[in-house]
C-alpha cells in the first residue's frame, strides 16, 4: 500500500496490471523449492497490541526486501497510522522502522521475524475490526502466503484481499477456522502486491487503538479528489485506447506467432531436375533478421557476408594464426540490393580487393549506411509501414517530453493548489509511452505473412536431413541455406547435420582445420569486428 488510497488506485490503473492467480490448493498447498514463502501468525493481545510472527523461507544465495507503509489513507484528508515496535530477526536479516514505514531485509535460509503492531484495532459501527497487511511491499514474488490469527474471543468475520495495491481480488482462501480463529492463504503473490486481512470482532473484546489523523502537506496534495479522479479515468480511457490500437496493429503478428506452422517448402527443382534452395517471398538473410525483431543487428550483416560469398561475390578463406581473408570474387552489380552493396563497400572500399578480419579489427568500419539502407529496404518491400527505428525514436522522445512535463506539473501542483495526482497521471502516461515505443513499429499484412513464412523456414532448417537432398545437390543446398541458419540461430545444428568440409566459397584446406569448428570461429570473429562499429545491436558477446 502507499500513504494514501488515491495514489494506490492511481498506480493500479496507470499501470493496468492484471495478475493471474492459480487455483486454490487449500491448506495442504506447499511452497515450491527455490521460491520465497512466508507463514504469518498473528495474536491479538488483551491490551489490543497485535503480536506478529513471520517465518520466511528464502532460497540460498538470494536476498529479499520488504517495505510496509505505516500511514494509510482512511478517507478524505484522513490517514490511519500504525506503529511497529520490538522488531527482531532470528536468522540472516535485519529490520528498520520509522514513522512512515517498516522495512525488512532477509538473506537465504529460514528466518523468523517477530514484531508488535499498535493501531490495528478500529471501531466499525457496533463492532471491532483488526486490520493488518500481512504480506506486501516484497521486492520478489511469494510462492505462498499462509496466515493464522487468534484473539481473546472468537472472530465474527474475515475479509482477505490479495493482488495489486488497491484491487479487490479475494485471497485464494480465507475462513474462520471452525470459529476459533482465522486461516487464510494466497498462492503466487507478485512482487509489490499485498495480502490485506481485516478480521471482525465483537465490541468490547479489546479496547480500540486505531490512530486516525488529518492529512497535511504532500499527503493532502496527492489525495484522490474529483479532479484527480477524472484525470485517472481519462488516463484509463487513453491506455485502453492505446491497447486497442496496438492490438489492431500487432494482431496480425500475434496470429502469425501463435499459429501452427510446419516447415515451408523451400527445396525446388529446376528445369534440369536439380534440387535448389529458394527462400520464401525471395527474402534475403539480412532482411529476415530485420523483419523478425524489427532491428538491424550485427548478425544480419554477418549473414549477409556469408550470403554474398555463397553467391560468388566474395571468397572467404582461413589463413594462419586463426585469421580469415575476405576476397572480392566478382564486382557488385544491379542484382544486389542497396544494403548488400553497402556491405561490400564497408568491407572492401574502392580499390581494395581483399582484407583480413584482423585488418578490419584495426580500422573503423562505418555501418551506418548499411543500417539505413536495410531499414529503407524493408519499407520498400512493404513489410513495414515506416522505418522501425524512426518510429521507435519518435514515440520514445514524445514519451520523455510528456513525462518531464508531467513531473514539472506534479511539483507545481503539489506546492500550490493541490491535485498533484493530475500531474502524476501525465508523467506516468509519458513513461508508459516511452516504454511502449518498442512496440510501435507495425508490420504490414505482407510483413506478418512473411513472419509466418520465416517460422516455417526455421522448421525446414530444424527438420531437413541430407537424405532429403540428392548427393549432387547437397553442397549448393547446404550453402544457400547456411546464411538463413546463421541469422535464425540454427548454425550449429545445420553444420552438424550436413558436415560439409570442402566448399566452393570457403577455403580452409591449407590449414587442415575442421570446417565445423573453423566456420563458427569465423562468425564470432566477424561479429566482434562489426560490433566495434557501434552502429548496430549485438545479440551475443563478440569474441575478443
Amino acid at each position: 500500500m502507499s500513504k494514501n488510497w488515491g495514489a494506490a488506485i492511481f498506480v493500479a490503473v496507470a499501470l493496468t496490471s492484471v495478475t493471474s492467480f492459480g487455483t486454490a490448493a487449500g491448506a495442504l498447498a506447499q511452497p515450491l523449492p527455490g521460491t520465497v514463502s512466508t507463514e504469518v501468525r498473528m495474536k491479538l493481545e488483551r491490551d489490543a497490541r497485535l503480536s506478529v510472527t513471520e517465518t520466511v523461507q528464502v532460497p540460498e544465495g538470494k536476498t529479499v526486501k520488504r517495505t510496509v507503509p505505516l500511514r494509510l489513507a482512511a478517507g478524505d484528508d484522513l490517514e490511519r497510522q500504525y506503529r511497529v515496535t520490538d522488531a527482531k530477526v532470528e536468522g540472516k536479516g535485519s529490520t528498520s522502522t520509522d514513522d512512515d514505514s517498516f522495512s525488512v531485509t532477509l538473506e537465504g535460509g529460514q528466518s523468523t521475524l517477530t514484531y508488535t503492531v499498535a493501531g490495528a484495532v478500529a471501531p466499525v459501527g457496533d463492532a471491532l475490526e483488526v486490520r493488518w497487511q500481512v504480506a506486501g511491499g516484497w521486492d520478489t514474488e511469494l510462492d505462498k502466503v499462509a496466515v493464522s490469527f487468534s484473539a481473546p474471543d472468537s472472530p465474527t468475520s474475515v475479509n482477505c484481499l490479495a493482488g495489486p495495491v488497491g484491487s479487490s481480488q479475494p485471497c485464494t482462501s480465507a475462513d474462520l477456522a471452525d470459529g476459533k480463529g482465522v486461516r487464510a492463504q494466497e498462492i503466487k503473490l507478485g512482487a509489490g502486491e499485498r495480502v490485506d486481512v481485516a478480521i471482525g470482532l465483537s465490541a468490547g473484546v479489546v479496547p480500540p487503538n486505531a490512530v486516525v489523523v488529518e492529512q497535511s502537506g504532500l499527503a493532502a496534495a496527492f489525495a484522490l479528489t474529483p479532479a484527480s479522479g477524472a484525470a485517472l479515468g481519462g488516463l484509463l480511457v487513453l491506455l485502453l485506447g492505446g491497447v486497442a490500437l496496438l492490438w489492431y496493429l500487432r494482431g496480425r503478428d500475434a496470429a502469425a506467432l501463435a499459429s501452427e506452422v510446419g516447415a515451408v517448402s523451400v527445396l525446388v527443382r529446376d528445369q534440369d531436375n536439380r534440387v535448389a534452395f529458394a527462400s520464401p517471398d525471395g527474402v534475403l538473410p539480412g532482411q529476415v533478421g530485420t523483419v523478425v525483431d524489427e532491428h538491424v543487428d550485427v548478425v544480419d550483416v554477418t549473414a549477409t557476408v556469408i550470403d554474398l560469398a555463397v553467391r560468388n561475390y566474395l571468397w572467404i578463406t582461413e589463413t594462419e594464426n586463426h585469421d580469415w581473408q575476405i576476397v572480392r570474387r566478382n564486382p557488385v552489380d544491379d542484382s544486389l540490393s542497396g544494403y548488400e552493396k553497402a556491405v561490400c563497400e564497408a568491407l572492401l572500399p574502392q580499390g581494395a580487393d581483399a582484407v583480413s578480419v584482423s585488418e578490419l579489427r584495426g580500422r573503423q568500419i562505418d555501418l551506418a549506411l548499411v543500417r539505413d539502407r536495410l531499414y529503407s529496404d524493408v519499407v520498400e518491400k512493404r513489410w513495414f509501414v515506416r522505418r522501425p527505428d524512426a518510429e521507435r525514436n519518435l514515440f520514445w522522445w514524445a514519451g520523455i517530453v510528456i513525462a518531464v512535463l508531467g513531473v514539472a506539473a506534479t511539483v507545481v501542483l503539489a506546492l500550490t493548489v493541490g491535485n498533484a495526482l493530475f500531474g502524476l497521471v501525465v508523467a506516468v502516461g509519458g513513461v508508459a509511452l516511452a516504454f511502449g515505443a518498442r512496440s510501435m513499429p507495425a508490420r504490414t499484412k505482407r510483413g506478418s505473412e512473411l513472419l509466418e513464412h520465416v517460422r516455417g523456414l526455421r522448421g525446414y532448417l530444424a527438420g531437413v536431413t541430407p537424405d532429403d537432398v540428392p548427393e549432387a545437390d547437397r553442397e549448393l543446398v547446404f550453402s544457400r541455406s547456411l546464411p538463413y541458419a546463421v541469422v535464425l540461430g540454427e548454425t550449429e545444428r545445420w553444420i552438424g547435420t550436413f558436415g560439409q568440409q570442402d566448399l566452393y566459397w570457403y577455403g580452409n584446406s591449407g590449414t587442415g582445420s575442421d570446417f565445423r569448428r573453423s566456420f563458427p570461429a569465423f562468425l564470432g570473429a566477424l561479429d566482434g569486428v562489426l560490433a566495434q562499429a557501434g552502429h548496430l545491436r549485438s545479440l551475443r558477446t563478440p569474441n575478443p
